[in-house]
């Protein structure tokens, strides 16, 4: 997946937990057994992960389909 946001910087999102400010980096996804990494916004000290309703329903839609398709 590409970067939406630009620069780490621009990110506008903080972790609730933690109060960090997320970063920009690859994580890693799996489903369906098949494993994947994207670049996404994560929290540095807990690593959770925020999936925007965008790319939920963009991005890692279309993959899914492509998945259970095979």
């Amino acid at each position: 997946m590409k970067n939406q946001h630009g620069a780490p910087e621009d990110l506008p999102w903080r972790c609730d937990r933690c109060r960090c400010d997320l970063v920009l980096g690859q994580v890693a996804a799996a489903y369906m057994g098949n494993r994947f990494t994207a670049d996404l916004p994560y929290c540095p000290q807990c690593k959770a992960v925020l999936i925007t309703e965008k790319v939920a329903t963009g991005k890692m839609a279309e993959v899914e389909q492509i998945l259970e398709d095979k």
